[in-house]
């Protein structure tokens, strides 16, 4: 096992816990496979009736891909051909999908820190989130797309939730995740001690049916989503980013220049990519989707964005990318529909077994 993941079996229930708080739990390959094994080891095993993933810490529960890690490996080789990279997305992938097909119940408690990567290991089972959730996909931000089964849970939102969500990147809470169908229950951390009682003494067998009875007892409060839901809708509906731009300028409101804003921060290319595959996500399988993305992400480290949006905000930390292209208005169609050109004849796609 890895030395930032440790498991254990006790009273039915099989425990995941993420140990590696210093870089918030991000997964590194050693930790994917880590999970994998666990969870396959477990699937065939009787005495193991539900599983539990949890951090270590509140700060976070995963953060996301080790990007540091797709930094180096992909600036290492040409067009960010790293096999350690090619790795680390095919297994991260194909754990994504054998949690969303897992046949016993499996349980992420999303405290602290949620995205990316963190989303592809909890959004397949019931999901729990606390005060201290801060949920997003935010890959937009860093030159890349919403992957680990973006595609799928960001196009099953309600309304237009998705494309907000994924185009824009921003961060949720507890109460907006509920909301969007992105969580299913909360849990106050002022009884977090009730919690952690009920997830030790409760048979694995019966875990689901009691964390739904303590769910009941606690609300989430308001959410910011459904007060802006109708601008959202109203926004994130137009049908492809430079719309949904036009759109949002055209409304004087906070929420639409708040908008505004943080997408003209983004990566003008991915911003549009992101779009193209939730659309194309509504009407394909877990694994459809899944198997788009490990093609994507090829593409995307082909381009480079990514290693040049990593680098501003986490290696340099200048905050200034150089996109490519820089603005909107210089993305074309044909330049969206080149990164969904398939990179492998079915047959030999790393994903096809899924």
């Amino acid at each position: 096992m890895s030395e930032t993941i440790h498991t254990s079996v006790s009273n039915g229930t099989g425990l995941i816990v993420l140990d590696r708080p210093k870089a918030l739990n991000s997964l590194s390959l050693d930790m994917v496979r880590a999970i994998t094994q666990a969870l396959l080891a477990w699937r065939d095993d009787a005495a193991v009736a539900a599983v539990v993933i949890r951090s270590s810490s509140d700060k976070a529960f995963c953060a996301g891909g080790d990007i540091r890690f797709f930094y180096e490996a992909g600036r290492s080789t040409p067009q960010g051909g790293s096999a350690l990279v090619e790795d680390f997305f095919t297994e991260e992938y194909a754990l994504n999908h054998l949690i969303h097909c897992y046949p016993k119940p499996y349980i992420a408690l999303m405290d602290g820190v949620v995205m990316g990567g963190g989303m592809g290991v909890a959004q397949g089972g019931v999901r729990i989130v606390t005060d201290k959730t801060r949920m997003a996909m935010p890959e937009v931000n860093i030159g890349l797309f919403p992957d680990v089964g973006g595609s799928y849970f960001l196009s099953r939102a309600p309304g237009a939730l998705g494309y907000y969500l994924g185009v824009t990147g921003v961060t949720i809470g507890a109460a907006d995740a509920l909301y969007a169908g992105l969580a299913d229950h909360y849990a106050p951390l002022a009884d977090r001690a009730a919690l952690d009682a009920l997830l030790l003494a409760t048979p694995g067998a019966t875990l689901p049916a009691a964390l739904s009875a303590y769910a009941a007892t606690h609300q989430a409060g308001d959410s910011t989503l459904a007060a802006h839901r109708d601008a959202i809708d109203r926004h994130f509906s137009a049908g492809s980013v430079p719309a949904i731009v036009a759109s949002l300028q055209a409304d004087g409101g906070e929420f639409a220049q708040k908008t505004l804003a943080v997408m003209a921060t983004r990566s003008p290319l991915m911003m549009c990519v992101t779009h193209e595959l939730i659309k194309r996500g509504a009407a394909l399988d877990v694994a459809g989707c899944l198997r788009m993305e490990r093609a994507l992400v090829r593409r995307n480290f082909e381009n480079g964005e990514v290693i040049e949006g990593v680098r501003a905000l986490v290696i340099d930390k200048d905050n200034a990318p150089q996109w490519q292209p820089a603005r909107l208005d210089q993305v074309t169609e044909a330049m969206v529909q080149a990164m969904f050109q398939p990179v492998w004849p079915d047959y030999a796609h790393p994903l096809r077994h899924l």
